[in-house]
């Protein structure tokens, strides 16, 4: 189903573009500024076309590009206009090997024993074998958790992302107790090794104690057309992400319309019937790349013995 010829590689270019064009009205007048206080923009060598203030196309380098100006909190609330992003999960392809976990806690400078994405242990029936399923946040189109926040820190944004303002956070926790799939986690501690620079609801850094942290697909990133860390960093191709709008979503290599996708594999989102309406779709795990006995070697000492008891019910499998 993969598209592998010239049209195909235009609808990947123009979604990379796409992205850093149309996110260009948040950038503000300046394009480079300092990504801390102690270093400035690294320059990659490598160029990318933004689009300034004024409305013109300019080519700069992807490391001055990513350290732009903070957006205003007003743009940051809005989000990028004309965007519906979605990401799509192939539990054919998931083995727990936790590059997805491990890129999404370095991007966000996550405490030790944080996870904004979970994998787990799944299997429908007794008669079924089981898989792994990776979970970020869901990024519903109802969100509950942004109906019960009392002061606004969690909102929903015109191109479908929920983020949490942590400069409102008042740390009650009530949307951690509305959201049905527990993508929410607390911070109780900063890491040591925190990021200095100013806070945007954008990154979700530097991370503020007696808040609410999740996963937040990255928005900082693909304001340069860049995918979010849990998708390139995966080695097996199994998240893709992108615009519902443009019917486009890719893993970095492979590419493929989203409603070609979702109906051909008979892809479903989680716990659906709650009402929520998930921008997060899961492909069922049929014909799996790997055999699930895999994913044991890269479960982390911390959540062995829990996975130990969850291999306990699974002894017909002989995992």
């Amino acid at each position: 189903m993969a598209k592998k010829n010239k049209k195909d590689s235009t609808r990947r270019n123009f979604l990379k573009q796409g992205f850093t064009i149309a996110a260009g009205s948040l950038l503000g007048g300046g394009l480079i500024a300092a990504c801390t206080k102690e270093q400035g923009p690294v320059a990659t060598g490598e160029k990318v076309k933004v689009l300034t203030a004024d409305g013109k196309l300019m080519e700069v380098d992807r490391g001055h590009a990513m350290c732009c100006n903070v957006p205003s909190s007003a743009d940051v609330r809005k989000g990028i206009p004309g965007r519906h992003f979605v990401m799509v999960v192939d539990l054919t392809r998931c083995r727990n090997a936790r590059a997805c976990v491990k890129a999404c806690s370095k991007m966000h400078f996550l405490a030790p024993g944080q996870e904004w994405i979970k994998v787990f242990l799944m299997q429908d029936s007794e008669d079924t074998t089981p898989y792994w399923m990776p979970k970020p946040c869901f990024h519903c189109d109802t969100p509950a958790c942004v109906n019960v926040c009392p002061v606004g820190a969690s909102f929903k944004r015109d191109d479908g992302l929920v983020l949490v303002d942590n400069e409102r956070c008042i740390g009650c926790k009530f949307c951690m107790a509305a959201c049905p799939y527990s993508s929410r986690v607390f911070n109780w501690k900063a890491p040591d090794n925190q990021v200095d620079a100013k806070y945007s609801p954008m990154t979700g850094v530097p991370q503020k104690v007696g808040t609410v942290g999740k996963c937040d697909f990255c928005p900082d990133s693909f304001l340069t057309g860049i995918l979010p860390d849990c998708v390139t960093a995966c080695p097996n191709g199994v998240y893709f992400f992108g615009d519902k709008n443009e019917d486009v979503v890719t893993n970095g290599v492979e590419s493929f319309r989203f409603s070609d996708l979702v109906k051909d594999k008979a892809a479903y989102r989680y716990m659906e019937e709650l009402g929520t309406q998930p921008n997060v779709y899961y492909l069922p795990p049929v014909d799996r790349r790997f055999p699930v006995e895999e994913g044991f070697e890269s479960v982390p000492d911390s959540s062995k013995a829990a996975y130990q008891v969850k291999r306990a019910h699974l002894k017909k499998y002989k995992i």
